[in-house]
């Protein structure tokens, strides 16, 4: 048996078993048009906040599907929390980061503007390049059958990083030159964790010096140097699989 698709609904949370619902707009459309739903499918209703209604297609229109909640499941939120602060990249391998970060379970994504990152987000262009990245998370979550979905938030200065790292139960960095392997890494078991990804050209020193007096750990992935676009996916890996988020 096939997979059921996932749709935002944004109000799985009121959703009862039993309950008929309908499920338009630009979700409705895609469910009904792209998709081609038909009665007696399965469908999930996902809140993205841990609520997901699982659902029968009762009714199939041209933009718009009427749904049978068959049951509503509530997911306590995980923990700890695992932030990854991801330095700009170029072209679109932001996109590609955000991606796969959301489908191995990374919590909230936060654009850095670094010194050395050879794109900034400014006016438009910035807001494009942000909407992208929440677009890739949400479909990417979705994908990934997620009960609780990424955040990303707006774009952050290393000011602004530096009290996050601050604020974090557990606060690290990647970067070549540390001393220290990640493989080797104890993970906090709750709060929040907050990891910091570079650029291309790495980390500037007063970057590097203004996260350690935050209190961040500088830590090295292994003999390769992996580009910003992949180094948060592997590193985050470490990180959740350490901390028992993966059982």
């Amino acid at each position: 048996m096939s997979t059921a698709p996932v749709f935002f609904w944004q109000d799985t949370e009121t959703a009862g078993r039993g309950a008929r619902v309908r499920l338009d707009g630009a979700e409705g459309r895609h469910a009904a048009l792209v998709r081609r739903l038909a009665a007696g499918e399965r469908v999930d209703l996902a809140s993205g906040a841990g609520v997901v209604a699982e659902c029968v297609v009762a009714v199939a229109h041209k933009d718009w599907l009427e749904l049978d909640v068959r049951d509503v499941v509530r997911t306590p939120a995980p923990t700890p929390r695992i932030t990854v602060v991801q330095a700009l990249p170029k072209g679109d391998r932001g996109e590609t980061a955000v991606e796969t970060m959301t489908e191995i379970g990374v919590d909230a994504v936060v654009p850095w503007a670094a010194a050395r990152s050879i794109v900034q987000w400014k006016g438009e262009r910035g807001e494009k390049a942000l909407n992208k990245w929440r677009a890739t998370a949400r479909e990417a979550a979705k994908q990934s059958r997620r009960a609780w979905w990424p955040t990303v938030t707006a774009p952050h200065s290393t000011a602004e990083v530096v009290k996050l790292l601050e604020q974090a139960d557990q606060a690290l960095v990647l970067h070549e030159d540390a001393q220290t392997p990640l493989a080797g890494l104890e993970v906090a078991h709750a709060g929040s964790v907050v990891l910091v990804i570079g650029p291309e050209g790495s980390i500037t020193p007063p970057e590097l010096a203004a996260f350690e007096a935050a209190g961040a750990r500088a830590y090295k992935m292994g003999p390769t140097v992996l580009r910003t676009s992949t180094a948060g996916t592997a590193a985050a890996t470490v990180v959740l699989a350490k901390s028992g988020r993966w059982g």
